[in-house]
């Protein structure tokens, strides 16, 4: 006589269908110690929902003739998180976060707000996801055979823009201090020129103040990139080769 799922969530509610002879009539089906609901029945099959539970119980089915014997199903206790290894991303995706928390093995779903992200890797204490493209502020929620759970959040970062740097040119020796504005900018963790890192601090969502590196002399790229993703203006920044005698 066998059971269809074996397992479910510990709070109750898998539909399970049982399948045998003689269970016409049936009166009762019992997971431990607890009644499931029945939904359907035939003389070959009951279709019940079971209670809430906990570990690995005995299923039974009791009918005018007698009681069954009993029938592993495993409770599978819910999820539970408890970090995320980013906390934020670029609206477009792509980035790979790794989810820690317990029970999460089967994870068949996580979802950020109402996108699916695509699952990497899982076990136990772990999920490794590939984050989808989003918007705002958003909840992460993970489903496994256990249940769900939710609680922890997920912030999309708009990608930046640089529309403009003040002064705009300067000697091949570097040192020239400059003022990039643009938007989405309060995440800035690079700035390079022409490849080159300069060192910056970021005043406001708005504006970057940076220090140029040493170049070569002409017209460069500046590059600003934060978590949203990077922002380029091109030829943006002009070096200067000094006087030679």
């Amino acid at each position: 006589m066998p059971i269809s799922p074996n397992q479910g969530s510990s709070a109750g509610g898998t539909a399970v269908v049982i399948t045998g002879t003689n269970l016409a009539n049936a009166s009762a089906v019992r997971f431990g110690t607890n009644p499931g609901t029945i939904t359907g029945n035939t003389p070959t099959s009951v279709n019940v929902t079971s209670p809430a539970g906990h570990g690995a119980v005995g299923v039974t089915v009791t009918t005018p003739g007698g009681t069954s014997n009993p029938l592993s199903f495993f409770y599978l206790e819910p999820p539970t998180k408890f970090s995320l290894s980013q906390t934020s991303g670029a609206e477009a995706g792509g980035n790979s976060v790794t989810i820690t928390g317990a029970n999460l093995n089967g994870a068949t779903s996580v979802t950020f707000g109402a996108n699916a992200a695509t699952i990497t890797s899982n076990n136990s204490g772990s999920i490794v996801v590939t984050v989808p493209a989003g918007t705002g502020s958003v909840a992460v929620t993970v489903v496994t055979p256990g249940g769900s759970t939710n609680g922890l959040f997920y912030q999309y970062v708009v990608a930046p823009t640089v529309t403009d740097i003040d002064p705009d040119a300067g000697p091949t020796a570097g040192g020239t201090g400059v003022t990039i504005t643009g938007t989405g900018l309060t995440t800035t963790n690079s700035v390079t020129f022409d490849g080159v890192p300069a060192s910056f601090v970021v005043i406001n969502d708005t504006e970057v103040s940076a220090v140029t590196p040493a170049g070569t002399a002409g017209a460069v790229d500046v590059v600003v990139t934060t978590t949203g993703g990077s922002a380029t203006l091109a030829g943006g920044f002009t070096y200067v080769a000094g006087p030679g005698i």
